[in-house]
């Protein structure tokens, strides 16, 4: 399955240093930076530096090594945090958001990591 990646996108110009962001923590694989409109008060996003359109397209297509570092840098952040339920905290949302019924806004793959507070229902459905 072919995964059209936009080089244009906010993640590829943030990954190419023309946006700046509030890095929370940088692997030779993985960039994880503060949302700019955080939903709760701990909200990162969690990017491959690899050009991955949605999550599919990571798991499918990514070397073990990117996604070894990615789901290590996850867990860091969520020690780090202090959401890490394996680290007394209360626990976090992961929402990984693909293609258009997903509504997902930037064509490259990224993990929002949130905490801090109870999030809610798990999803609203839209009519």
């Amino acid at each position: 399955m072919a995964y059209d990646y936009d080089d244009s996108n906010i993640f590829a110009r943030i990954l190419r240093g023309e946006i700046p962001n509030n890095t929370v923590a940088e692997t030779e694989h993985t960039l994880a930076f503060r949302d700019i409109r955080p939903l709760a008060p701990s909200h990162v996003l969690v990017i491959p530096k690899g050009k991955y359109v949605t999550m599919d397209d990571f798991a499918e297509n990514a070397s073990a090594e990117e996604i070894v570092d990615f789901m290590r840098t996850v867990a860091k952040i969520t020690r780090d945090e202090g959401l890490s339920t394996g680290e007394g905290g209360n626990g976090f949302r992961a929402i990984s958001n693909a293609g258009n019924d997903g509504v997902q806004e930037v064509p490259h793959f990224h993990l929002h990591i949130l905490g801090g507070r109870v999030i809610g229902p798990m999803i609203q459905l839209r009519d």
